[in-house]
């Protein structure tokens, strides 16, 4: 036997039978076309649908496995969502024009089913890797996608220069953050820079390992509104609040620099010059786009955001963002520095995007709240008590809105906002403003499997058949929260001539702004009951979601890893807390919770939820229409930084309500 070059085997025989002669092949014609070997397409199918979305976060790609309509458990071309985002990704890099996958994508797809080997790199390498990579787990890819497949080229023009306006957004937030300057290198670091616009972890279980970075050395927390060299003093805000021109160092939209003397305060406008540009270029674009003659209210207000973006005067666009609504627009947008959370005075106004269309559902909660808005005061006035007087409030009530995007401080790297009221300062803020809930976030199958999961493993068996996972009341809490934020004593609310943030500080004056307004959602739910507006067994839903909501907050932690105040968890272990004190909250540490596997669970005497919540909007509403520090203080001191049952309670919650990753929201546009 002896083998050929192909590999066949062949045997010799002398005294075999001839086999019959063969035809000669005839010769394949001049025009013929090569023969191929069948080539084996690819299947897609060695990853489950989670699994791909959370490699493919980790690669830095932005690619989402939307859906598997077909039950198939493989990836179909049509099935591919792709991201906005830094990379500026086209479909058409992924999806070729016949609706195939790209060569481009098998091999992404092939780099996904291999995985990362890391062992060729050094230790201290390998661990950071190990963290970041544990960082990235902790948040579930969690798609927010408009379809503009039948919409309009106006609506698709107006759509891009927005998302482009977004994209100089990020710049500028990068810039006050201070990481505009700094750059991950590997795939896992560069997507953990991005989710979270930072290289620190800020997931519960890697926040506080120093180790854990997208960028090695681990650089210093320095955001980019004050001078770096003023940062090293923990006590900065204290000393800058001391200045003789305190006044314009504390203004929400400038920047701070040392000029040799002491300080001095920089515009926005002057201090970020070129991508302040960058984004009103692209809103005049925006508002050149729209052609229809339809939009406007919209084109007016794309006009004077640029227009804004231009002066540092934000007063023009504030009025004409007013101005819009869901009569006259089918969009919302919000572009523009409002919220001071992010930065360690609470002072500087953050830039974010808000991108949304208008969900037709507006009007039913408007309808309803807008008989009663001017008693909702009175009622919040009366829980007050003196000095504070019940004022003629006109702003309007909450917009439903369909996220098309969130940027800069609009989005986190974990969960997002639900509602919010702006303007935060001037003459507008002080008519009302304009007030928004968003309808289409943790609305997906794997968000409500998640919660349902969450809910039932700190919920009584008895107390879990009154929950759910639908989103109606979610959504009232929060249009009941962001009305609350324009009623009562707010942040314009002077009491002896000083607003909140003079009163009690920057960083507890945004922890007591948000615990007013959401103990607020607690109180109106049961007072629109007697109203008749809404049912008992719609407020007694909402009571099991704000519970809900307050676990999820409470498992953040009170502080971050610098020692921030978290302000929705502390204001959630403040409610939490005092309904626990109250008898209403209580643990039964012998019974098994509803998913029939942890042993311990809450239940609620709903009995006692009405005088409880009473009792704490009493408290809190005269802490902020006394400017009782004091009491703020003592609520801070018992509910979020003692070590008692409380504390211990916290730690059951965080352990259970972690097991399923936060969402992360990604966004796309079909």
């Amino acid at each position: 036997m002896r083998r050929l070059a192909l590999g066949l085997t062949t045997t010799l025989c002398l005294a075999c039978p001839k086999e019959p002669a063969k035809e000669a092949p005839k010769p394949a014609p001049a025009n013929a076309a090569p023969v191929v070997a069948a080539v084996k397409k690819p299947t897609f199918d060695q990853l489950s649908r989670l699994d791909f979305n959370a490699r493919a976060q980790e690669a830095f790609l932005p690619l989402f496995w939307r859906d598997d309509n077909d039950g198939n458990k493989a990836l179909e071309p049509a099935e591919l969502a792709v991201l906005w985002g830094p990379q500026n990704a086209t479909r058409s890099t992924w999806v070729d024009d016949k609706g195939e996958f790209t060569a481009a994508f098998v091999a992404a797809w092939d780099g996904l089913v291999k995985g990362v080997d890391d062992k060729a790199l050094p230790a201290d390498e390998q661990k950071r890797l190990g963290l970041v990579r544990l960082e990235l787990s902790q948040g579930r890819p969690t798609l927010v996608e408009t379809d503009l497949s039948k919409g309009t080229d106006e609506d698709r023009a107006v759509v891009k220069h927005v998302l482009d306006a977004a994209l100089a957004i990020e710049r500028l937030h990068a810039k006050q953050l201070g990481t505009d300057t700094m750059e991950a290198k590997d795939p896992a670091s560069k997507a953990l820079f991005h989710r979270n616009q930072e290289p620190f972890c800020v997931a519960p279980r890697t926040e506080k390992d120093e180790a854990c970075t997208a960028i090695a050395p681990k650089p210093k927390r320095i955001v980019g509104l004050y001078p770096a060299a003023l940062q090293e003093d923990p006590k900065f805000c204290d000393r800058l609040a001391k200045e003789k021109n305190a006044k314009e160092l504390t203004g929400h939209f400038s920047v701070v620099v040392a000029d040799g003397r002491g300080f001095k305060a920089v515009p926005y406008a002057e201090a970020f010059k070129a991508d302040m540009e960058a984004v009103a270029t692209s809103l005049e674009a925006a508002a050149n786009a729209l052609t229809s003659g339809g939009e406007k209210a919209f084109q007016a207000y794309l006009r004077a955001a640029a227009g804004s973006f231009r002066s540092n005067d934000w007063e023009p666009a504030n009025e004409a963002w007013v101005a819009m609504g869901p009569t006259n627009s089918k969009w919302y947008l919000r572009i523009a520095p409002d919220e001071v959370y992010y930065e360690p005075c609470a002072w500087k106004a953050g830039f974010h995007v808000s991108f949304a269309r208008i969900n037709p559902d507006s009007l039913a909660w408007q309808q309803k709240l807008e008989p009663v808005k001017g008693e909702m005061e009175k009622a919040l006035a009366a829980l007050a008590g003196p000095p504070y007087k019940a004022r003629d409030v006109k702003f309007k009530l909450p917009d439903f809105i369909d996220v098309v995007v969130n940027a800069g401080d609009s989005r986190d790297a974990h969960g997002a906002t639900i509602g919010q009221s702006l303007p935060n300062w001037g003459k507008v803020a002080e008519k009302g403003g304009r007030t928004v809930a968003m309808t289409n976030l943790y609305t997906d199958l794997d968000s409500q499997k998640a919660l349902e999961a969450q809910m039932a493993s700190l919920f009584c068996p008895a107390l879990m058949k009154r929950a759910t996972t639908d989103a109606k009341p979610a959504v009232m809490s929060v249009v009941l929260h962001e009305a609350a934020h324009n009623l009562g004593p707010s942040h314009e609310y002077k009491v002896k001539g000083k607003e909140d943030d003079e009163v009690f500080g920057g960083p507890l004056a945004s922890t007591m702004e948000e615990l007013k307004a959401q103990t607020a959602a607690l109180y109106f739910a049961q007072w629109l009951v007697a109203k008749g507006v809404i049912t008992q067994d719609e407020a007694d839903a909402a009571v099991v979601r704000d519970v809900a909501w307050g676990f999820g907050h409470v498992s953040r932690g009170m502080y971050t890893a610098s020692g921030k105040p978290r302000n929705y968890s502390q204001l959630a272990s403040i409610q939490l807390g005092t309904l626990t004190k109250a008898g209403v909250l209580t643990f039964k540490a012998d019974e098994k919770a509803a998913n029939g596997s942890d042993v311990g669970c809450y239940d609620i005497d709903f009995a006692k939820w009405k005088p409880a919540v009473d009792a704490l909007g009493k408290r809190v509403l005269m802490a902020k229409g006394k400017g009782d520090k004091k009491d703020a203080e003592a609520m801070v001191a018992e509910f979020v930084d003692a070590k008692d049952e409380w504390a211990k309670q916290r730690d059951v919650i965080t352990e259970r309500w972690l097991r399923a990753p936060k969402a992360t929201f990604v966004y796309a546009v079909k």
